[in-house]
């Protein structure tokens, strides 16, 4: 049950953070952040063991493995980016977040475009001349 574990880390950080915030604000946030990053960490093994089961299915299945890691890379910028701008949102400053946004998902056009190239020439290929 850890997620009983991450919540309730979770509830105490945010009553703390609460508790903090009237005095010093900074040290919610800083809190609020480090408690964020604990979180993180406490789920990498299970991030690693999710790869590691979509690089084996991908294997059996004779998928290019490098489409397997740029489905995986995008993914990661998807989290990485949310977990920024919900951090930016946290200290009040939608815009920067709304940036954060954005680059999160330009990067993932870019990332995405080799995956796409291949998507198009397979269509074309399929379509009768």
């Amino acid at each position: 049950m850890e997620i009983i574990q991450i919540v309730g880390l979770g509830m105490i950080a945010t009553f703390l953070a609460l508790v903090v915030k009237e005095h010093k604000p900074i040290f919610a946030f800083l809190l609020t952040v480090f408690v964020g990053v604990i979180i993180f960490i406490f789920l990498i093994d299970q991030i690693a063991m999710i790869i590691h089961m979509l690089e084996e299915l991908a294997a059996e299945a004779n998928i290019n493995l490098a489409y397997v890691q740029t489905v995986l890379q995008i993914v990661g910028i998807a989290y990485i980016a949310e977990f920024g701008a919900q951090i930016a949102k946290d200290a009040g400053q939608g815009a920067m977040a709304s940036k954060i946004e954005l680059a999160g998902k330009v990067l993932i056009m870019v990332m995405a475009i080799p995956i796409i190239s291949v998507i198009i020439e397979t269509i074309v290929r399929l379509i009768p001349s």
